[in-house]
């Protein structure tokens, strides 16, 4: 039987500002990239009865039976879009868990993209939207490859920088759960018309930016800003943001360079902590 491989990218926000709530649901703006580190994940057919999803790697002993991708598995069983055909699925899990990165959400947006273009699923916009959304909004995200800017109204546009940047990412040794951090938000930001207009995005541009859940995050555990602070003072940096709900925190940089030497000192600094380069 055939092997596919497929890689499964995180997912930074670069910015993330909550400008309202709507039933149960926040409202949010963010520009969102996709970075170098990666899941792996390999589909092969098999003659089970049953569906079998295999977890591995550093990152894996968190994951339970219910998960991202047996879900999504649940949904187009019921939909009858496999046509009965059962799969082996192995993810070698590289993306930490709780970490903001969209680890899980996007290995199921993968997965669904490869079912869509392998099986030719007729599936349109909205109805991919309709099966996405069940999962988790960072699934709906997943199913683009290049960076975009997500709007209040739930509208999605491309956008592209006008230059890569360089990344160090430090998760401390705990997560952050994202429906607490949002459950924390007292106040919401005004839509940012600069960011609707915005096509290329520059560094001094992004470097403007916030993420709205910083506030509740550094609440409820202050390492997060003590990291965040001490990033600050990296030689060149562009600046320190957390991505998502928490708890990475991500040091920007213009070089490759000036990011491996920060990588080796935030590395001494954390020695506990997971830390890593990548870029977008």
């Amino acid at each position: 039987m055939k092997l596919n491989k497929i890689k499964s990218h995180a997912k930074i926000n670069l910015s993330l500002n909550v400008t309202g709530k709507k039933s149960y649901l926040h409202k949010i703006e963010s520009i969102i990239s996709f970075i170098e580190l990666h899941d792996k994940i390999t589909i092969k057919d098999t003659k089970s009865s049953k569906h079998q999803i295999l977890f591995k790697g550093k990152f894996s002993n968190k994951i339970g039976k219910k998960n991202t991708i047996s879900t999504l598995l649940k949904i187009l069983d019921n939909k009858k879009l496999l046509k009965n055909r059962k799969f082996n699925i192995q993810v070698d899990k590289r993306i930490p868990h709780k970490s903001g990165l969209g680890g899980g959400s996007i290995n199921a947006a993968k997965i669904l993209k490869y079912f869509i273009k392998k099986y030719k699923l007729k599936l349109n916009y909205k109805e991919i939207l309709k099966i996405t959304s069940k999962i988790g909004s960072d699934t709906t995200l997943g199913m683009h490859k290049t960076p975009i800017i997500q709007l209040s109204d739930g509208e999605v546009k491309k956008t592209k920088f006008k230059k890569k940047l360089h990344l160090v990412l430090v998760k401390p040794n705990f997560g952050c759960s994202t429906k607490e951090i949002y459950s924390k938000v007292r106040n919401f930001s005004k839509t940012s018309h600069k960011l609707i207009k915005s096509r290329n995005l520059s560094h001094t541009f992004l470097s403007k930016l916030s993420n709205d859940l910083e506030i509740p995050a550094f609440k409820k555990n202050s390492k997060l800003n003590k990291i965040k602070s001490f990033m600050k003072d990296l030689n060149n940096i562009l600046f320190a943001r957390m991505t998502g709900s928490g708890s990475t925190m991500i040091a920007y940089f213009n070089s490759k360079k000036d990011a491996e030497n920060a990588h080796k000192i935030l590395k001494k600094k954390y020695k506990n902590y997971w830390c890593i380069l990548s870029k977008t």
